[in-house]
């Protein structure tokens, strides 16, 4: 059984230890603000979260280890996503004119 203090922030356990433990999502959140221009040191005081604790958490949900082992972070995989629809508009573009072309070659 663990034994803990009812704590600032919903999202957030203090054992009797002293230790405090966040859910994913609360985790998670945090680094979305960072990611948005937040400053660390401003996120950490706001939130009452360790320095060290918040470090961990932007390398933790910052980075996506893919199944071949490759480690991207989530700006990389934004601008895949960017590059992957401007390409797919550009393909839509060319099936298009490659229709309007077969069109008037007949």
């Amino acid at each position: 059984m663990e034994l803990y203090y009812k704590s600032r922030h919903k999202n957030e356990r203090t054992f009797i230890s002293g230790f405090k433990r966040y859910d994913e999502d609360f985790k998670q959140s945090l680094v979305n603000l960072y990611q948005t221009g937040k400053t660390q040191s401003e996120l950490c005081k706001d939130y009452g979260v360790s320095q060290t604790a918040f470090s961990k958490w932007i390398k933790q949900f910052s980075q996506v280890k893919l199944e071949d082992n490759t480690v991207m972070t989530a700006k990389q995989i934004q601008e895949l996503q960017k590059r992957n629809a401007q390409l797919e508009e550009e393909n839509l573009i060319l099936k298009k004119a490659s229709a309007i072309f077969m069109q008037n070659s007949k």
